[in-house]
């Protein structure tokens, strides 16, 4: 795969790093206007990266949770798993929700959430009276006993 193009625009943020060689998932930094943000308790702060990149065609970035942020810090994306499409070229932004009871400090530089790099099949809709009938049909929550 050719490298995905990312575009500085503060001189001060991060590029993605991976932590490992198989890691599916790159780290994003935090790009502060000012040294830290502090997030009240179940409060939400929209980090900025300083980033803004070119997706290859027929991909999207998966912005997920960082693990050890989210168990350890309880702070996580606010949308769970943020979608960054790929004709989007503004900054790449997290809003980093605090799940936990006491405020938490992030600081400029650090590391706040994780890009995933998927695939996605393009849709399109057809309205219809009537769907194929399936053994599951509507049973919804619950339904196949789990």
């Amino acid at each position: 795969m050719e490298p995905i193009q990312v575009k500085k625009l503060d001189s001060r943020a991060v590029l993605p790093t991976r932590g490992s060689a198989e890691a599916a998932g790159c780290d994003l930094y935090a790009c502060l206007a000012c040294e830290r943000v502090t997030i009240p308790p179940h409060g939400t702060a929209r980090l900025g990266t300083g980033l803004a990149f070119a997706l290859p065609a027929g991909t999207f970035g998966a912005v997920f949770a960082r693990s050890g942020l989210a168990t350890k810090e309880a702070l996580r994306p606010a949308n769970c798993v943020g979608v960054v499409d790929s004709d989007y070229r503004g900054e790449l932004m997290v809003a980093l929700h605090n799940d936990g009871e006491t405020a938490r400090t992030v600081t400029h530089g650090e590391r706040i959430a994780q890009l995933v790099l998927l695939p996605y099949l393009p849709m399109s809709f057809e309205e219809t009276a009537e769907l194929p009938e399936t053994r599951r049909g509507s049973g919804g929550f619950g339904s196949t006993g789990a």
